[in-house]
């Protein structure tokens, strides 16, 4: 096998998440895309969350959770909830709307993973998340160790 260079791996990671995404919306067809369902997922496992910790939690910038978050309230999908000790202090919380949504898309989700690795063995499929969990870890301590030095 070529010694593959780290900008073709990245390139190849990248075109694989891109096309899935699309794939994904695609086949869902509905007014959201992947980064809306990863946050109603998180707010249905993790509860109202202020749009800062999601953000650092999901690795979106700022303004990227700023334009998600609105586009899931003007849906109906999500809403502010306003902390009664302190009006500042604002999260996102899941709606009932958006847990049904969040259900379709898992569905849809389900079937996507089933037709997409159905080229790989079961073996292969645990592999490949193996690897990218490993790389992922990897990747985190690497950004770890630039942010200690700066």
């Amino acid at each position: 096998m070529n010694q593959e260079s780290i900008f073709e791996l990245i390139r190849t990671a990248e075109y694989l998440n891109n096309e899935s995404m699309i794939l994904f919306v695609s086949m869902f067809n509905k007014n959201v895309g992947v980064s809306q369902v990863l946050v109603l997922a998180e707010l249905a496992e993790k509860g109202p969350q202020m749009q800062s910790r999601l953000s650092k939690r999901l690795g979106y910038t700022p303004g990227a959770m700023t334009g998600i978050a609105n586009k899931l309230i003007k849906e109906g999908y999500a809403e502010r909830e306003y902390d009664e000790t302190d009006r500042r202090i604002i999260r996102i919380a899941i709606t009932e709307k958006g847990t049904q949504l969040l259900q379709e898309a898992q569905k849809q989700g389900k079937k996507m993973r089933e037709n997409l690795y159905s080229v790989l063995t079961e073996e292969e499929v645990v592999q490949l998340f193996t690897i990218q969990k490993k790389l992922i870890k990897q990747v985190l301590h690497l950004k770890s160790q630039i942010d200690k030095k700066e």
